[in-house]
Formats: structure tokens, sequence, C-alpha cells
């Protein structure tokens, strides 16, 4: 039997009723189709880097697309590139690949854990980038109409962290969305220098100023550097890198609810970006904070990942999560919602 803790980098939860790698796409749409025709849930995984499943598992499919192939369409063509990879790719690898040949606009998303295809569903991003800037398309299936479905950029509603492939992980779909990717396509143009940087932290450890660009090999390694001394890049013997990455994402409201002293970053609607993380630790939850007994502790390099210290449950994973989102709270005044998709686990 599978377990998903054997297959979510969080390293929690229990076992799959049904586990399927699909080789091919034709495989993987069989599996989609025959799941829903048949009621059984479904639950699509990618790297299992956004997950927190709960304890008692998943009594359902859980199909992972194994495919991993990156093609090329327009080389070359005004002067850029299109490239297209496989839901099942691991995301770092598409862009070592565009570091590698020059690809711009990819390299500050360097280090991300995983897929191709669960990328555009959150709209990943990090240190002043986005997977919007260079996504031209990604291809579907959907699974209302029983039809493959190419989605355009511009139709896929991205904001910080959501597009509508997230909004659709609603009933009678989730947890898996209406629209399952099936392969991503980005273009980008070739060039030896990165797009500006955007975020100060990254041009500082770049010796740059923000809006500078730097040879783009010299960002990845940057970004892979930061990351690592955050724990945000995967590491099994590191028991930080246990965990699902940033678990609230940063809370958008109006300015004048940012506390004094929070940063603040511009964002939609005239309304303002705070740092969930600064809001944990002035909340009064330091660096390895845990609750008594548990195995589940905040992150000793960041304080908005929650890790595995080895042994952690499901269950014990969600009371930190709950535990540090209400005294957040609590202090501020301020909710923060979880960045992973709860899979029979819940924060209430």
């Amino acid at each position: 039997m599978t377990n998903l803790a054997d297959l979510t980098t969080l390293r929690v939860g229990g076992p799959a009723g049904t586990y399927v790698e699909a080789a091919s796409e034709a495989e993987f749409i069989d599996a989609i189709r025959t799941a829903d025709a048949e009621g059984t849930p479904l639950l699509v995984i990618g790297g299992g880097s956004n997950l927190l499943v709960g304890d008692a598992g998943f009594d359902g499919l859980v199909l992972r697309d194994a495919r991993s192939e990156i093609s090329i369409q327009d080389d070359g063509f005004c002067g850029g590139v299109s490239a297209t990879a496989t839901a099942g790719t691991s995301w770092d690898t598409l862009v070592e690949r565009a570091v590698v040949e020059e690809w711009v606009g990819l390299e500050s998303l360097s280090g991300i854990p995983g897929s191709a295809g669960a990328a555009p569903v959150q709209n990943i991003g990090a240190y002043g980038g986005e997977l919007s800037d260079t996504l031209a398309s990604v291809r579907t299936w959907d699974r209302e109409t029983n039809l493959v479905r190419t989605l355009m950029s511009i139709e896929l509603g991205f904001g910080y962290r959501t597009s509508i492939l997230k909004r659709s992980l609603v009933a009678p779909y989730g947890p898996t969305p209406r629209y399952v990717v099936l392969d991503v396509t980005v273009h980008t143009r070739f060039g030896s220098r990165s797009a500006p940087i955007r975020y100060q932290q990254l041009a500082d450890a770049l010796g740059l100023t923000v809006g500078d660009t730097a040879p783009i090999a010299d960002v990845r390694a940057a970004v892979l550097a930061l990351r690592a001394s955050k724990g945000m890049v995967l590491d099994a013997a590191d028991n930080d890198t246990w965990s699902a990455g940033s678990f609230f994402t940063n809370p958008v409201v109006p300015e004048g609810e940012v506390p004094e002293g929070a940063p603040r970053f511009p964002a939609s609607g005239g309304d303002v970006k705070t740092s969930a993380a600064w809001l944990i630790e002035h909340a009064g939850f330091s660096r390895g904070f845990a609750l008594p007994g548990s195995a589940a502790a905040v992150s000793t390099k960041h304080s908005l990942a929650i890790t595995n210290r080895g042994g952690a449950t499901s269950g014990q994973v969600a009371d930190l999560a709950r535990h540090l989102r209400d005294g957040v709270r609590d202090a501020y005044g301020i909710e923060l919602t979880p960045e992973p998709v709860l899979v029979g686990a819940s924060l209430n």
C-alpha cells in the first residue's frame, strides 16, 4: 500500500486507496475520466510540495503524471523561445534548462519544488517573479466537458497565488481542479542577462540595485543560495526542508490594517501586501516553535514554514498551523490563509 507520506514533501499523510502513475497522456486522461465516471474520489498530485494530507489518507485514486518531457516549438522565433513541459516534469528541471540555454524570465523561480503541472494552479512566484510573467498557455483536461481544452494566459485569471485552475477546486471536483493540467507552455526571450531584479533581498545578494540585471546563471545561483538558507530547497538530511514551503500566503489588506513596523508591498485595488512571516514572529512564535509533545515545528530557518521534525502526524501539523493562525489573528486582527491544499485535514 502506498502512503501519501511517501509522496509529499511534508512527509505526512495516510494510505492512498489506489495509486497510479500514468506513463502517457492517454493513460493519464483515461484514469481521470474513469474515476469521474465511476464516482471515485480523485487526487492528482505532482511533486507533493503543496499538500497537507490527513492521517486517514485518501480513499480514492491518487494519480501522478509520470511524463517528464520538454519540447521546443519556436526556437529563434522573434528572438524568443516557446517551450512546453509535460505536467509531470519537475519545475526546476525546466528552469535549469532555461538558464543553461539562456531563456530569460524563469531564473527567479529557481529551486521551487513541485511539478510543472502544479505551477500555474497557484501562479508560483518568488523573489519578485511569477509564472504569469512568462506563461503562454496550459493544455488541460476539462472534467466537466470531458474534452482537452487549451487555456491562454489571459484566460487563467492569474493573481497572487491564484488562478482559475485553483478556483475550480470546488465541489464536485475537489481536491483536484476541474481543469487538470496536461502540459504548460512558456514563452521567453533569449539573452545572457536576467530580467530586471525586482526583489531587494535578491538585489542585495547580487550586490545590485533593484531594477538592475545580472547574468542569468548568477541569478539562479543566488536564488538557490537564498532558498537553501531558508530551508526552501529539498534536502532529505535537513528536517527544515520537510515542509510544504510557505504555509501561509502573505495577507493583502487595507494599508490602515498593517501593523506599525510590518513590511508593506503594493497590491491591487489600493491595498497592500504584508509579510506573514513578520506577523508570525511578532505574534510571539519564534523559529523552532513547537507545541508540547509535537514533532511539527516552525522551521529554524524561516518562520513561514511548518516542518516535520521526524515522525510528525498530519494532525500535529494542522494543530500548529491553527495555533499560529489564531495567534496572529488575536494579536493583529489579520486572518492568515493556508497556502497548501488540505486533503482530509482541517484548520477549523
